[in-house]
Formats: structure tokens, C-alpha cells, sequence
């Protein structure tokens, strides 16, 4: 039984959707018809070389030279894509320039502005005439320390342009943590923010910038970004706010052709065993699937404002640049949303207006508990769509945004991943919404439950495959020798496929049900933790003698992280350690690292290997029977699980 209808597409939103003119597309310049979205979709992962072709037509992929083939016969993940064109990813970002919209939409906790594209072009062309003259060329490195800011955009697309590649972490990023995933891609160029302003308070990130530089020794030139003191300077360091100064040099936007899997940025892995994965993608790949998703999933049209609250640690921030591609208008907020009692975002929906408005689930979660006046309060008339992600959307949230927000908006549910910079799963503008569930499966994903036997499952809980590459994979981990690492994060399960690390349930008509990772990562308020990053902490406080962390997913759809501690000899939990963990958790990590609870145990469980048993003792605390979710002849140290037992009913 599926649950509650919440949502049906009109005859004109259906008519008037991209997926729908792709279809008649497809019947008139392909001789294809198909009687519903499932059998596009079926056609889609079963004619993977035809499918990815009509993409690449269909939005008339500007591109300097042919290629050879769609893709090779090489298994995941080493199938060769589109090999012979050439491309460039921002250069179908500025054939949307135009007079009649704004280019990009900001608003920080102080300030709202409407930028224009002359501007935008303006400052990509003053950067790029910087990048010359500091000999940044195709295929070098730059790193990023900035907030989601109009400037990471300006800086993020001349060098694009250039075919240089963008690496970027938040500012509310610990120094260490940054520097553990900037050194690993020798950069040769830093751009950094001065600080912030979070929630009304400001955070100087002098001190922080100059451990950067100090520490990224591949780094030859340091560019600052005036931001919380427009008078803020570093000795040594070039200024943005000088660079403005400058008349640029070239007349146009210097575009740069660039192989289909040329890299464009490099995106980070959680930590949760060890070192941050370096995650490259290629021009080419995100190209068509954020052509495609955009497009198709999110129904993004020419003309229209997309808003995504995001940081630019998150990929999402990455995923926003998909809005230009359509010719949209990104909206940015800088800032806290529970300004103003968590009404801050709705207020800028309204004053834009937003068309389709993104945030995390446990956002719409909070503002359903504060029970948030939004709908009555405000006019969304224009909103379209309302997307969430980061986080599975619990049932009544779903109903909660029927009832209280607008009652015929477009609710896009979707997961994938910093993996992919996309969605596996997601919106569908020709399906109902069901309360609780995400509309479909991509198009060209071939995802599939799987059961313990590695067989597919329906109407039940199993592990996410995807069985046929796409594009926008990974070309590789930065300075993973023979592919190791990535072999082993998607492909030791399964030969040739793609295990994800998700729980999920696939119902007949198509519709899923995510219920959480299966796989040790912390899903932190819709951002993703590494353990490793919290224990990299913990190991150096002198009373902890060990730590085990968990991120628990409840049914309600909260979620709680505690930790677990063992404690050296003649020490104590008070309050003075508790402050002191915590303490340090957020200054070298962030705010998201920082325990709900923590808890004293004798011991912590590992085993023979010497890893920790994070994921059984999580089930545990989930409600599985302690001989389903653990083998007790694989622990190290079985009398460690005593402790655990003793409290597991705590979480329920």
C-alpha cells in the first residue's frame, strides 16, 4: 500500500515541463515513444550509450571538436566517455548572458543585492587577467576558503573558464581540516576570506589564512577577499579589493576547451576512514548530468531564481552552478537561518521571488516544530518547487508543507551525493508525490535495492546499487595510486557495480524510501561527517584513553550523536572535560562535530582488523537483535559490547 497522495501534476505543468519536451523531442527526432515515465526511464539505463547522446543533443552541447564515440565498453569505473570533443562548462553558463535578469541574487545577514550580469562578466574577466598574470594555466590547482558569497561564484567561473581546477572548502572549517584536504592537490594559488558574520556574530579568519598559506606549501600566492572588514589586508597577500580596481585586460571571457574528462573540481569525502577522499570529476560529465537533472528533476526554466541554502564546503554549492546552465538566476544567503525565528529564508523567498526554493530536511523539520508561520505570513505564489535533501524527509514534514506552506507546490525529495555531485533519486514533474517518499529514480541511473544475496529486492530495505555508469562518476580520486581507494569505496561489495552505502525500499510504481546510511559516515544535520575527523581530535585530549561516535537516524525523523568515551586512569567526566571535548571539536573541526551527548564506556568494541564497530553498534542502538547486527566471534575485545547493551534502549 502506498501512503498518502499529496500532490499530482496539472495537465499544463505536465505539458509545460522540460522532461515533457524532451519527450516530444525524442518522438520527432528520434522515432522513440514511450507510454510513461517508467518506460522512459527503462529505456534510459538499458540504451546508456543512446540516452547520453540525445543529452548531449538535445541541449546542444557547444563543443570545439567531435568525438570518437558516446562511451567505451570499459567497466565502471573506467568507462571512457564523449573521448575526442572538447568543451568548457562556463562557457554554456555565459551563453545565457542577458539584460533581462540578474545574474546572480545575494543576501548575508546585513545586506541584499541584485548583481547584473555586466558585473559578473566585469569581475570574470579582472580575475582571469589575475590568473594570467600569476601564470595559472589549464589543469592547475586552486583552492578556495570562501562562503557561499557572490565571489566564490566570480572566482569559480574564471577559472573554470580557464580550465583550471576549483577546489573550495567553508570558512567555518577548522584550520586542520582544511589543510588536511588542500594539501593533498597541490595548489598553486589560495583565495581566502577575511571572515564571516554567523547569526550576528563575527568570525575573523585572519589568523586562519595565514596558518594556510604557511601550511600548503605548493601554494605560491595568497588572493584575499574582503568580506567581514572591507579594510582587512595580509602582509604579503594580493587584495580582491584592489583587483577591482583594474580595467580588465582582454575584452571578453577567455574560454578555454578542455577534453570531456578534463577535471573541474575536486569535492571531499567525509574522512570516515582516514584522509578525505580527493573526489575529481570532469567538465564533461557534470556538464550533462547538471544539464540534465536541472532540467528534467528540478524543472529549472530560462528566467526563473533557484535558491539552494548551502555553504560551500557542502555539494550542493557546487550543484547550484546547474541553475545558470538553464539560464536561471542562483539565489545566495551567507548567513544563519534562524534569524528571525527561522523565517529569514522565507522572507527572501518572498522578496526575490524564489521559483524553487532547496534546503536541507532537517531545515523544513525545524521550522515545522517551531511551527513557523510561513504560508499565511508570506506570499510564495511564484514558488514552484520546494527540493530538500541531505537527510531523509520525514512523513509529516511532507504533509506539514502541504498544509501549512503552500498547498500546490511541487515537493522534490532527492538524494545522491558528493560522489556524483548530483541526485541518484529525486523530483518528477509528471508523478505524484506520496507523503514520505521521493518521486523516482533518475533518468540514466540505474539504481536497484539489493538484498543480503546481492539480488534485486522490491518493497523491501536494501543496499542502493547502481548497476551502469554514468557520467558524472568520478573520473578518479586525486593521488589515488592504481585507483585504490576508489575501488574499494564503491566497488569491493559488488564486481563492476556501485554500492552507495544507503538503505533503500523501491515500491512498484517506482516511488523510494531512504532510511539512512549504511555505512559509517555521520549524516549530521544534513551535512556529512567523517569519524575519522572527530577521533583526530579526540586522540589528543589527554584524559580520553578512546572514542567511538555514532549518528543516529530516529523515526521521527531527528537524529542524535553521541559519543562514547573511555577514560584513562583516575580521570572523570565533569563538566570541565565535557567543555573541553566540545571545545575543542568545534574550533578544529566546526560546530556539526560538536556530541549531543557524551557517555563514559569501559571499552571500545573493535575487531580482529582493528577497526572500530561503528556500524553494528549503531544497528544496535537502531533496534537490531545484537546477534543480527554484530558477530561476536569477529570482535576483538567481546566483553566491550556489554556496555553498549546496557544502554541501547536509551536512543530508541
Amino acid at each position: 500500500m502506498l501512503p498518502k497522495k499529496l500532490w499530482s501534476p496539472s495537465e499544463a505543468f505536465i505539458n509545460d515541463s522540460n522532461l515533457t519536451s524532451y519527450l516530444n523531442w525524442l518522438k520527432d527526432n528520434k522515432q522513440l515513444e514511450f507510454n510513461n515515465y517508467q518506460d522512459l526511464w527503462l529505456w534510459s539505463i538499458n540504451s546508456v550509450s543512446d540516452f547520453w547522446e540525445s543529452i548531449y543533443q538535445y541541449f546542444d552541447i557547444i563543443d570545439h571538436s567531435n568525438y570518437d564515440e558516446v562511451c567505451s565498453s570499459d567497466p565502471m569505473p573506467f568507462t571512457k566517455w564523449f573521448q575526442g570533443t572538447t568543451l568548457n562548462y562556463a562557457e554554456h553558463i555565459f551563453r545565457h548572458k542577458s539584460d533581462d535578469q540578474n545574474a546572480i541574487i545575494f543576501q548575508n545577514e546585513n545586506s541584499f543585492n541584485r548583481i547584473e550580469w555586466d558585473e559578473l562578466e566585469k569581475r570574470v574577466k579582472q580575475i582571469q587577467g589575475y590568473l594570467i598574470e600569476k601564470g595559472i594555466k589549464k589543469g592547475d590547482r586552486i583552492a578556495a576558503y570562501l562562503p557561499n558569497i557572490p565571489e566564490a561564484i566570480y572566482f569559480f567561473l574564471a577559472a573554470n573558464a580557464m580550465g583550471a581546477v576549483w577546489s573550495c572548502c567553508s570558512p567555518d572549517f577548522g584550520v586542520e581540516t582544511v589543510i588536511e584536504r588542500f594539501s593533498q592537490i597541490d595548489a598553486k594559488l589560495l583565495i581566502a576570506v577575511d571572515g564571516y558574520q554567523y547569526n550576528g556574530k563575527p568570525y575573523s579568519k585572519i589568523d586562519d589564512v595565514k596558518q594556510l598559506k604557511e601550511n600548503l606549501i605548493t601554494v605560491k600566492d595568497l588572493i584575499l577577499v574582503p568580506y567581514l572588514n572591507k579594510n582587512s589586508e595580509i602582509k604579503g597577500a594580493d587584495n580582491f579589493k584592489d583587483l577591482k580596481r583594474n580595467e580588465p585586460e582582454q575584452d571578453e571571457v577567455i574560454f578555454t576547451p578542455v577534453a570531456f574528462d578534463h577535471p573541474i573540481w575536486i569535492l571531499y569525502s567525509s574522512g570516515t576512514t582516514g584522509k578525505p577522499k580527493a573526489i575529481t570529476h570532469s567538465h564533461g560529465g557534470v556538464l550533462l548530468e547538471h544539464l540534465k537533472y536541472i532540467s528534467f528533476h528540478n524543472d529549472v526554466k530560462k528566467g526563473e531564481n533557484f535558491f539552494w541554502f548551502s555553504t560551500t564546503g557542502w555539494m550542493m554549492w557546487n550543484y547550484l552552478q546547474a541553475s545558470m546552465l538553464a539560464g536561471a538566476t542562483p539565489v545566495l544567503f551567507d548567513g544563519s537561518p534562524g534569524l528571525n525565528n527561522l523565517e529569514v529564508l522565507w522572507e527572501l523567498a518572498e522578496k526575490c521571488p524564489i521559483h524553487h526554493f532547496g534546503t536541507s530536511a532537517p531545515y523544513l523539520s525545524a521550522c515545522m516544530k517551531r511551527e513557523v508561520s510561513i504560508g499565511s505570513k508570506y506570499n510564495l505564489s511564484p514558488l514552484r518547487s520546494i527540493g530538500s535533501t541531505g537527510a531523509p524527509l520525514p512523513p509529516e514534514v511532507f504533509e506539514w508543507i502541504y498544509t501549512e506552506i503552500k498547498s500546490d507546490v511541487w515537493l522534490c525529495s532527492m538524494s545522491g551525493g558528493t560522489d556524483v555531485c548530483t541526485a541518484f533519486v529525486g523530483g518528477n514533474p509528471l508523478l505524484s508525490v506520496y507523503k514520505g517518499l521521493i518521486q523516482s529514480r533518475a533518468l540514466g541511473c540505474a539504481l536497484f535495492a539489493y538484498d543480503n544475496n546481492g539480488e534485486h529486492v522490491s518493497d523491501s530495505l536494501g543496499e542502493m546499487v547502481i548497476e551502469k555508469p554514468m557520467p558524472s562518476m568520478p573520473i578518479y580520486f586525486w593521488n589515488d595510486k592504481n585507483n585504490s581507494r576508489y575501488l574499494s569505496s564503491y566497488f569491493s561489495e559488488y564486481e563492476g557495480k556501485w554500492r552507495h552505502g544507503d538503505w533503500i525500499k523501491i515500491y512498484e510504481n517506482g516511488s523510494l524510501l531512504i532510511q539512512g546510511r549504511s555505512d559509517a559516515t555521520l549524516n549530521r544535520k544534513g551535512v556529512r561527517i567523517g569519524t575519522a575527523e572527530i577521533y583526530n581530535v579526540l586522540d589528543k585530549i589527554s584524559e580520553l584513553k578512546d572514542s567511538l561516535v555514532l549518528n543516529i537516524e530516529k523515526s521521527d525523523g531527528e537524529d542524535i550523536m553521541p559519543l562514547f568515551i573511555v577514560l584513562n586512569e583516575n580521570e572523570n567526566l565533569d563538566e570541565d572535560l565535557k567543555k573541553k571535548i566540545n571545545s575543542e571539536l568545534r574550533s578544529q573541526c566546526s560546530p556539526r562535530h560538536v556530541p549531543d551527548e557524551i557517555m563514559v564506556v569501559e571499552d571500545i568494541p573493535y575487531t580482529l582488523s582493528g577497526k572500530k564497530m561503528e556500524v553494528p553498534i549503531k544497528k544496535l542502538f537502531m533496534g537490531m537483535d545484537v546477534s543480527k547486527s554484530m558477530n561476536k566471534d569477529a570482535v576483538k575485545n567481546p566483553k566491550s559490547i556489554d556496555s553498549f547493551i546496557k544502554i541501547k534502549d536509551i536512543f530508541n
